[in-house]
């Protein structure tokens, strides 16, 4: 195996825990979320919304990032 495809595993591994913690901390700001709207503070639950949605957009890239990085 080349030292490039090693570094592409590495690297591909790397993402995946980065992605796995992401997927863990989109889940608590989720549970944050429906506690704050049950609380009546809608105006922080809306804004913890808008950063689970960065986090949805952002996890499909790098599921592709890892995806290319494996193919090599």
């Amino acid at each position: 195996m080349s030292d490039h495809s090693e570094t592409n595993i590495a690297t591909a591994d790397a993402l995946t825990l980065l992605l796995h913690n992401q997927h863990a901390i989109c889940a608590a700001i989720e549970e944050l979320t429906k506690w704050l709207y049950e609380n009546g503070v809608g105006n922080v639950a809306a804004n913890a919304i808008a950063a689970m949605e960065t986090l949805d957009r952002n996890a499909q890239d790098i599921t592709d990032a890892i995806m290319r990085l494996r193919q090599f």
